[in-house]
Order: C-alpha cells, then sequence, then structure tokens
C-alpha cells in the first residue's frame, strides 16, 4: 500500500541519470557569463584556487555560522611532514531573535561570540588571522569579500542581503576591539573540501548533507568566465540547493513537495534542498503520514493533533525509527507520543514511508554528485577517475542507512569514477582555517616568484636602452677603426642585389646549421610562370662528427652530396652551387668565407679561420669523384631575406629566430668602410647573437642566464644569442625551476634526477606549454613525459616561468630589430619607412606568442616604420639557390 501510494518518490537509475544530465546542464548555465543571471545554480567562485600542499604552517581563529549553532575554533596547522593540525572549539547556540532579528544584533553576536571565545583561549593579546565560514550563498569578487545573495534554512536576518558580510563582520570585531583580521570568506562545503584535502590530495569536491545540502568543486579556470583569467582551477560553491527553482524538476516534485514548499520560509526557492536536506525532510514524512491517515491507511483513520502540527516531526525520528535493530520500537515510542496509538503494521508502514524519503533523498544527491564527477572527469579527459569527496552534514553521519545508500547509487550512476568518501573532521571550521593558511601560502610563493621573475619584465626604459645600444654597435662594426672591437661584427656578404625575377635555372644548394644536413636541386623558372621548384634530401650529422675534425666533417658533407647527386641521378653534371653556412664567416668575395667561430654546438677543430668554401672543394677533391661550381657561401639569415625578396621587392631585411638567432639586411656600400668602394648596396650579416659580449648587457642578465652562459660550450660568447634564441630558452627555464624548487615552490620542495639533466627541458616543451590550447592537464602531461610529478599549482607556475623567459626573448630580439629598421629609415632619409622583414626559424614560427610579442615591441620601439613580417618558405635551400641565380645574373652582366 505504502509503495503504490509514494510510486513517484522511487526514482529508477534512468531516472537519475536523466536528473544528472539536467543538473550538468544547469552546471554549464551557472558557469557562463551571459546565462548566470538567469541561472537557477549559481555556481558561485568561491576565490580558491589551490588544494593545501602540506607545506601551510600557522595558528588561525575561524568562526562557523549556517546551522544551529555558532562554532569558534583555534587552529594550528604544522609542517611537520605529517600534515598534523590541533582544533580546540566552542560551541554557541543561535537564538531566533539572533538568526531572524537584525544584521548588527547577527555581527555583534558573532564579535561577542568569538571575544568570549579568545578570552578563554587566552588569545586576545595575538593577532591572528581568521577564516570565516559563512553557509548561505554569497557572490564574492575576491576571497575575503562576498555579497550576501539570499538567506536559507531557517535564517532570515534583515539588512544582511545585497551587503558584504566580511566588512560587516571587520566593524563588529573593530567595536568588540578585537585583534582580527578576517581573511577568508568560506561556504561550508568549501571548509569541507579543504579539510578533508588536507588529509587526502585527491580530494577536489566537497558535499554538505545535513541541515541543507550543497556541494563545491575544483572547475578549469577556461570554463568560468564569470572570473578574469583561465589558468589553474578555482573551486566552485554550485548552490545546488537551488536546482529546479526554474523548474527543471518540476515532474519529479511529488503533492507532499509542492505542500512542504508553500509552507516553507522562502517558498519557490531552495526546491531540490527541500527534497534532500535534513531540515525538511521529517517535515515530509508527517505531510505523507497525515494524507495516508486521512484516507484511512493509517491509525484507523485518526488523526492526533500533534500529526497535524507542523514540525512535530523531524529528522532525528526519522533516523530513529530507520535504525535496524530497534528502528521499530523507536517507531512506536515516537508515535504514541504523537498521540497516534499504532498498530504493529502501522509501525512497519511509517518505517517504510521514512525509508522511501530518505532513500529518495540519497538517490537525488548521488544524481548530482555523479553529474559533478562526470564533469570532473571530462575536464581531465580520463576515461577512468580515482578521486576523494570530502563530506560533512548530519544527515549523512547520524542517519544509519544514507552513507551506504549514497556510496552505492553514485558508483552504480558513474562507473568509470573510483569514489573515495572521506568524512570530514571538524570540516567547516578546520576547513575555513585551511583555506587561510593556503590563502598565505600562496601569497608568500606569489612574492617570491615575482621576485624571481622581476627581471625578466624589462621596461620600456631598458627596451630602448637595448635598442639604443645594438644601433651604437651596428655602427662600430660597420667602422674600420672600431670594427675589430665590436662584438657586432656586421660581416660583409658580397651580395650586392636582390632578385629580380629574370633568375633561372638549375642550382645545388646545401644547409649546414643544426643537426641536420640538406642537400637541394632547386630549378628556377622566369618569365610569367615563374617558380621555383626543390628537391631535397636530409642527412643527420652525429655528434662525433660534429665536435670532431674539420676534415671528418667536409668528407661527411661531400659523402651526403654524392648519395643526392646518385639520388637524383646527377652526378656528372657541374651545376651552380650555394653553400648555407649558418655560422660566422669572415668573407673577402662572395665564394669566400672565413670561419670566425663556431656556435650552436659545432666544435669541429682546425675550421676557424679557415675559409669553409676551400675545405669544402679539398674534400670534394678527396673524394675525386665529381667537381661543382660553389658560386657562393651563404649565412640562413641572408637565404631567408633572399627568399622573401624574391616575392616582395621590398624586403631588405632577413631575420633567424630559432635554434640560433641572427639578423642580415641591405646596407648602404658608402656606410660600410670595411668595404672598398662606394656604390650601391650589400647585404650585411650583423651577427648579432655576439651583442653583449662585451659587458654592456651585465645589467639585465640573470644569475640563471650566467648559469647557463657557464655551462655552455662557448662561455663568454654569444651572451645576447643565449637570451634569446631556441637553443637556450628551455636551459634557462629548467636553471629556474631547480631554484624554485630549493624555495619550495614547486614539486614540493623535490629536485628529481630528470631536473637535474641539462638540456632535458627542450625549448619546444615552451611552446607547447604556452600553447592556449593547452590546458593544464596537458601542461601535467608535457612534464609527465620530463619525469616531473607536478600538481595542477606547479604547473600553473611552470607555464609562467616559460611566458616569462619567452617574452623577455621576443622583447629583446623585438628591441633589437628596431635598432635595424630605423638604421634603414635613417639610410633613406625619410620620416617614415616601409619595410618587409624575411623571417624563418622554429621559435618564431611554432611558439604560440613569440612573433605577436616581437612585432609588437617593434611597433613600440620604431613608431616611425610601418614593419611587414614574411615568413620565409625555405630560406636557407632556396635563398641560397637564389643567391647563386642572382650572383651569376650579375656576374654576366659584369662581363659584358
Amino acid at each position: 500500500q505504502v509503495d503504490r501510494f509514494l510510486h513517484q518518490l522511487r526514482l529508477s537509475d534512468d531516472v537519475l541519470q536523466d536528473v544528472a544530465a539536467r543538473f550538468q546542464a544547469e552546471m554549464l548555465k551557472g558557469l557562463a557569463r551571459d546565462t548566470n543571471p538567469t541561472a537557477a545554480v549559481k555556481m558561485l567562485p568561491s576565490f580558491v584556487r589551490s588544494l593545501p600542499d602540506g607545506s601551510e604552517k600557522g595558528e588561525f581563529l575561524a568562526v562557523d555560522l549556517g546551522g544551529s549553532q555558532l562554532r569558534a575554533h583555534q587552529v594550528k596547522v604544522f609542517d611537520d611532514g605529517k600534515q598534523s593540525s590541533q582544533l580546540e572549539s566552542k560551541f554557541y547556540p543561535t537564538p531566533k531573535e539572533v538568526t531572524q532579528g537584525s544584521g548588527a544584533e547577527l555581527f555583534d553576536y558573532i564579535a561577542d561570540c568569538l571575544s568570549d571565545f579568545m578570552e578563554t583561549r587566552n588569545l586576545k593579546q595575538k593577532k591572528l588571522p581568521l577564516g570565516f565560514t559563512f553557509s548561505f550563498p554569497c557572490k564574492q569578487t575576491k576571497l575575503d569579500e562576498g555579497v550576501l545573495l539570499e538567506w536559507t534554512k531557517h535564517f532570515r536576518v534583515r539588512g544582511v542581503q545585497g551587503t558584504d558580510v566580511v566588512s560587516s563582520l571587520h566593524r563588529a570585531l573593530q567595536k568588540h576591539q578585537a585583534n582580527v583580521d578576517v581573511l577568508a570568506l568560506v561556504n561550508d562545503t568549501v571548509g569541507t573540501m579543504m579539510t578533508c584535502g588536507y588529509d587526502d590530495q585527491r580530494c577536489e569536491v566537497g558535499l554538505i548533507i545535513g541541515t541543507g545540502t550543497n556541494a563545491c568543486y575544483m572547475e578549469e579556470m577556461r570554463h568560468i568566465s564569470l572570473v578574469e583569467g583561465d589558468e589553474g582551477r578555482m573551486c566552485i560553491n554550485t548552490e545546488w540547493g537551488a536546482f529546479g527553482d526554474d523548474g527543471a524538476l518540476d515532474d519529479l516534485r511529488t503533492e507532499f513537495d509542492r505542500e512542504l514548499d508553500l509552507g516553507s520560509l522562502n517558498p519557490g526557492k531552495q526546491l531540490f534542498e527541500k527534497m534532500i536536506s535534513s531540515l525538511y525532510l521529517g517535515e515530509l514524512v508527517r505531510l505523507i503520514l497525515l494524507k495516508m491517515t486521512k484516507e484511512g491507511l493509517l491509525f484507523n483513520g485518526k488523526v492526533s493533533a500533534a500529526l497535524l502540527t507542523k514540525g512535530k516531526i523531524e529528522m532525528k525520528h526519522v533516523s530513529a525509527m530507520e535504525k535496524y535493530k530497534e528502528g521499530l520500537s523507536n517507531t512506536r515510542e515516537i508515535l504514541t507520543e504523537l498521540q497516534l496509538f499504532p498498530s504493529e503494521e502501522d509501525c512497519v508502514a511509517v518505517q517504510h514511508v521514512c525509508t522511501i524519503v530518505s532513500f529518495r533523498s540519497a538517490n537525488l544527491c548521488a544524481a548530482a554528485l555523479a553529474a559533478i564527477l562526470t564533469r570532473l572527469r571530462d575536464n581531465k579527459k580520463l576515461l577512468r577517475m580515482r578521486t576523494t569527496v570530502g563530506i560533512d552534514g548530519g544527515l549523512y553521519k547520524t542517519h544509519p542507512k544514507y552513507a551506504k545508500r549514497l556510496h552505492k547509487v553514485v558508483r552504480r550512476l558513474v562507473p568509470t569514477c573510483d569514489v573515495r568518501f572521506l568524512l570530514s573532521q571538524s570540516g567547516s571550521g578546520r576547513g575555513a582555517a585551511v583555506v587561510t593558511a593556503v590563502a598565505l601560502r600562496l601569497a608568500a610563493q606569489r612574492r617570491r616568484l615575482d621576485a624571481t621573475l622581476a627581471p625578466f619584465l624589462l621596461p620600456p626604459s631598458i627596451l630602448q636602452e637595448v635598442r639604443d645600444s645594438m644601433r651604437a654597435e651596428l655602427e662600430y662594426g660597420l667602422k674600420r677603426e672600431t670594427q675589430t672591437q665590436a662584438t657586432v661584427k656586421m660581416l660583409p656578404t658580397y651580395v650586392c642585389g636582390m632578385p629580380d625575377g629574370t633568375e633561372k635555372g638549375k642550382f645545388l644548394a646545401l644547409d649546414l646549421g643544426g643537426t641536420n644536413f640538406r642537400v637541394l636541386l632547386v630549378k628556377i623558372k622566369s618569365g610569367r610562370r615563374r617558380s621555383v621548384q626543390m628537391y631535397n634530401k636530409i642527412f643527420a650529422i652525429p655528434l662525433e662528427i660534429m665536435q670532431g675534425t674539420g676534415e671528418e666533417l667536409f668528407d661527411h658533407i661531400v659523402q651526403c652530396i654524392a648519395e643526392f647527386l646518385e639520388y637524383m641521378g646527377i652526378k656528372g653534371a657541374r651545376l651552380p652551387l650555394g653553400f648555407t653556412f649558418s655560422f660566422p664567416c669572415r668573407q673577402t668575395s662572395i665564394d669566400k668565407g672565413t670561419l670566425v667561430g663556431w656556435t650552436k654546438g659545432f666544435k669541429a677543430t682546425d675550421c676557424e679561420g679557415e675559409d669553409v668554401v676551400d675545405m669544402l672543394r679539398e674534400a670534394i677533391r678527396r673524394r675525386n669523384e665529381f667537381d661543382l661550381d660553389i658560386v657562393a657561401v651563404v649565412n640562413d639569415t641572408v637565404g631567408t631575406m633572399m627568399t622573401c625578396g624574391y616575392e616582395d621587392p621590398n624586403c631588405e631585411i632577413g631575420l633567424i629566430a630559432g635554434t640560433g638567432t641572427n639578423v642580415c639586411y641591405m646596407e648602404d656600400m658608402k656606410n660600410i668602410e670595411i668595404v672598398e668602394g662606394n656604390e650601391g648596396k650589400m647585404c650585411i650579416n650583423t651577427e648579432w647573437g655576439a651583442f653583449g659580449d662585451n659587458g654592456c648587457m651585465d645589467h639585465i642578465r640573470t644569475k640563471y642566464d650566467r648559469e647557463v652562459d657557464e655551462g655552455s660550450l662557448n662561455p663568454g660568447k654569444q651572451r645576447y644569442e643565449k637570451m634569446t634564441s631556441g637553443m637556450y630558452l628551455g636551459e634557462i627555464v629548467r636553471e629556474i625551476l631547480i631554484d624554485l624548487t630549493k624555495q619550495g615552490l614547486l614539486f614540493r620542495g623535490h629536485i628529481s634526477e630528470s631536473l637535474r639533466k641539462r638540456g632535458i627541458f627542450e625549448t619546444k616543451f615552451l611552446s607547447q606549454i604556452e600553447s592556449d590550447r593547452l590546458a593544464l592537464l596537458q601542461v601535467r602531461r608535457v612534464l609527465q613525459q620530463l619525469g616531473l610529478d607536478s600538481t595542477c599549482e606547479d604547473s600553473i607556475i611552470v607555464k609562467e616561468v616559460c611566458a616569462a623567459v619567452s617574452t623577455r626573448a621576443a622583447r629583446l630580439c623585438g628591441a633589437g630589430l628596431a635598432a635595424v629598421v630605423e638604421k634603414k629609415r635613417q639610410n633613406r632619409g625619410v620620416e617614415h619607412l616601409q619595410i618587409t622583414v624575411g623571417v624563418d626559424g622554429t621559435l618564431y614560427k611554432l611558439h604560440p606568442h613569440f612573433s605577436r610579442i616581437l612585432q609588437e615591441t617593434v611597433k613600440e620601439l620604431a613608431p616611425q616604420c610601418d614593419v611587414t613580417f614574411m615568413l620565409s618558405e625555405d630560406g636557407s635551400g632556396k635563398g641560397a639557390a637564389l643567391i647563386t641565380a642572382v650572383a651569376k645574373r650579375l656576374h654576366n652582366v659584369g662581363q659584358k
């Protein structure tokens, strides 16, 4: 009979899955800026951004307001490696005149209670931080500020709604001369999660099932459009008690739910809470028993005055009636107190009603929790997830069957989540203290992190200084009397013309500049259908060759050329060849280049001071299989400029921002004192990587730059390159991460073996980590590839470190380039310059922000120059062939 009467309260798993789906949809509405104002589930940001990591310590006060009692706590948190804490508490009643009086009376009462507690604990002389647990929906804009949206449960205090409760408490404490700083406003669910998170770092959900019900969880910042920023996570207080206030649960609400709601203090509000929490379940049971009795199904149809009285059945009675052994006798006793004189069958039926009502509560709670767990798993992109739910509340703790039922249904609804339910110990009080401790830890960490990264945040005045210093170095390098002392060598390339579209023919190109060596066949067509076709083969250069003898290196190069000629079937052809040699060379003609010094990890002996073209010719002669017409030795920057110049005649600058960094540009011959002649232009390979080798950049170099330099193959050289190029940025990041780990800011203070390995943090990882599309979870996976076990907070710091290092590199590079474009403007004698820069290099091409920051810096530091950046299409190969073709064309013109 009871089952037939209450069939609407029995919910199948299909219905519960549907409830979970509805709640997920409500969560999305609450998180989105556009739909939040009309969303029933408000998804309030808590500004709690981190779970405890075990390093928290200190002494704190906490006040907890939200139920039938006000609680004051003294909490000591110890950084002893055991994550231990001590809690001393005192409980104060919350009489009706306080919970339904004025705001001033409420906050005076809280201040009174706290002052009394401090007096009894001899804390009056100490200035302690306080966490305020306030278990009502508040809109927070920061951790220590919260505007009450509305009262829930049995609270109806006048003049508080729409005001900042922290300010009200602060004023009341000042009036009582209490020496306290209110540092955190905490919802009880958040306090519960943080308390359990202190004991179990997997805990990322807090759940309250007591007088009221609510849940919180750690959401990805990128999904919270109500708050600025998209890095990291923040705890969201769902305020799920209001789920259904917009009608989303109307088909599941029974006549008893509607009657209970009409008789409540807040009709039409907190409808989900009214189906779940202990404040309402006793009344729900009373309304059901009353109707059953009136219909003659119970107590021979005789209704007592007590059964007609609102609030006569409370949750404590429901729990007592459902107890395993004494439940039936408890039921008889409770019904007798209500003057109902039940039969045995009446007692069994009433007990069954209680079970159905409390089971529905557990089922609905499980459905909403399943939605949260599913969202957490989806955010992490996991097929299966392990997590912990911190839980508190009298209904969960004291009801004999509730917890078991909840656990069972959650596991059935989300079988892909391995859920541990952890009961909170004094969650709201201890949790508020833990939130405060975490906030203080994060503030201290932020100060230390800011101090570490401050030298990387170059102000405009420093960038202007770099631009001006670079400009001076460009001039020194061009003048005969200062060129030998200049760090920026300004090497003439003897490339004296740009492509004009008449170039044609077949050319070979060699490209040496990194760990791979390329041989290319380039076919250039002129006229209307002008085009460039390329065929190439890539060969590895082993480390033992890179750092062996010069003879071994050039023999290896010739071996690669022979294989390519064989592969292409052109071994007998004597084709013009351009040799892209991406290392600083002093040239006396276009086909002669004396190596000034190796860079980028090369250390082959007997090469520095030698003509690399002669070394290549010697190696070809030693092999004695073929001959080549070596027309030009080319730097990769020059090749980049020529490739882009083929498409855009306005391109007169080439920039490489990759493994190394360099720039070249077309200079007026009259300004180049180190070369004979005053007519026309010549491309100058600046070799700006050595800028600063004379100490002019020392004041902006950090200790991490010095550590990277000292550990490099060429200490004291290429200092600008070591601050701006892809070969070194990852190593700078690694040195910073080691330092931050030593400070205890990362990886729980543990420096892993992988982090100790030089070169482990390649620059490609910076590009991956800084990608806007990469969630922090994926950043953690990148760090795991490197053997670094990181938390979400670690990932945020690592991402910030990478951004600081790469931003500085881009801005320094932009300052140097601003000097070059300003020099071009001065050369032309114009007020406003329009020019194109041909660019190549993996750092520029692949890093998500480098190119934008570099361009913005150039615009900022050279405002009279309108600079177009054009990506090079294989400058090292195509460019070398074009230079060779231009050189041939100019040579033929000279002969004529």
